[in-house]
């Protein structure tokens, strides 16, 4: 068994990510992209070993990139971390991407084809995941017509396995996994973007959907949705009246594009998007009403950090809506701070809904 690390230690890599910077350390490259399922460890490692190094780590969220910035510490100066929607254009001719057998299918795909998009040809693939029995990884990679070399995993007991793909010539074809569609809010049909990796991809998401059936705003209000996601909640209120301004923030690069993208599809100009983590808005205290889907995960740690974003930005007699299929946590911790706590049964959703204090 894995001893914790002790505090102020950084986290070790998950076993695909040590198990492609083991891998990779064998391998030439000087233009160097990771991935990572953690703290980016794999490529700190690289930079580090390779003073003539140029390495790039790519997050896909800002919560997850400022954690691992965190923790590195007097990082190598041609070291750098991106948090974007796509990976940073190549050429590379080195690219790192662990991936978890749990992952999301379609942006594993996604990844995989930015990573080979964006190599030089003679440039090399590493790819790990966290199935020694894996078929699913090894048939994604065959597909683009290259080699696929495998490089077991060494342990008496495997746990991943990792494969080397060589690119040796561009890609036959380069798939969009960009979605648009369609949503109706009361009498009005409204377009959306999202893309692998964005909750919820391709749809709306029934909790973001009974949020909009129970809001409604007067005019000039000024409303914060708090982990926008695609932006369906965000783009079906400022809909309803011109007057309405919607501030959306999330920590998903891909949320806040495609956010930006729906409002933009939809002539909405009094929406606003922010990428951020840490719950910082503009003009806090002056928002009349916030609006959250919380993902369910963390022990709602981040439930915590929707409630305090909430508290902050809200000026006081404002309301804060919350879905979720979890109500208890919010029922016991809001009557805290918060004033006429309730909630409502939707379904399988509960609304609850809290009023920040004048005093």
């Amino acid at each position: 068994m894995t001893s914790p690390p002790l505090p102020g230690q950084p986290l070790p890599p998950r076993p695909a990510e040590a198990h492609a910077l083991a891998v990779a350390r064998d391998l030439p490259g000087t233009h160097i992209v990771c991935t990572t399922a953690g703290r980016g460890q794999a490529a700190l490692a690289l930079a580090r070993e390779r003073n003539d190094a140029d390495v790039t780590a790519w997050f896909l969220d800002l919560h997850q990139h400022d954690l691992a910035v965190g923790e590195w510490g007097g990082r190598p100066a041609r070291l750098s971390a991106v948090c974007a929607a796509d990976m940073p254009p190549g050429p590379f001719d080195l690219a790192i991407v662990p991936l978890g057998k749990d992952g999301e299918a379609e942006l594993s795909r996604d990844v995989l084809q930015a990573a080979l998009v964006n190599l030089a040809i003679g440039g090399r693939l590493v790819a790990a995941i966290d199935n020694p029995r894996d078929t699913w990884l090894h048939e994604q990679l065959a597909e683009t017509g290259e080699t696929v070399r495998v490089r077991p995993d060494p342990d008496a007991k495997p746990r991943t396995v990792c494969y080397v793909v060589e690119k040796t010539r561009e890609l036959r074809k380069v798939r969009d996994f960009t979605c648009e569609f369609v949503f109706r809010d009361r009498e009005r049909l409204l377009k959306a973007v999202s893309r692998p990796g964005v909750f919820a991809h391709r749809r709306i998401d029934p909790g973001a959907r009974h949020l909009l059936n129970a809001v409604d705003v007067a005019p000039d209000t000024r409303v914060l949705d708090i982990g926008c996601g695609s932006g369906c909640v965000a783009i079906g209120i400022a809909a309803r009246d011109p007057s309405v301004h919607v501030h959306a923030l999330d920590s998903a690069a891909r949320a806040v594009e495609s956010t930006i993208c729906g409002a933009a599809m939809n002539g909405l100009d009094t929406v606003s998007v922010a990428l951020e983590a840490g719950g910082r808005v503009p003009d806090p205290g002056s928002y009349d009403l916030a609006l959250a889907n919380p993902p369910y995960y963390s022990d709602f740690r981040i439930a915590q950090l929707f409630v305090d974003t909430a508290w902050k930005a809200l000026a006081p007699g404002g309301t804060l809506l919350v879905v979720t299929k979890q109500p208890n946590w919010y029922v016991e911790h809001l009557p805290h701070m918060w004033r006429d706590v309730a909630q409502e049964l939707v379904k399988t959703y509960h609304i609850i809904e809290a009023v920040r204090p004048s005093a």
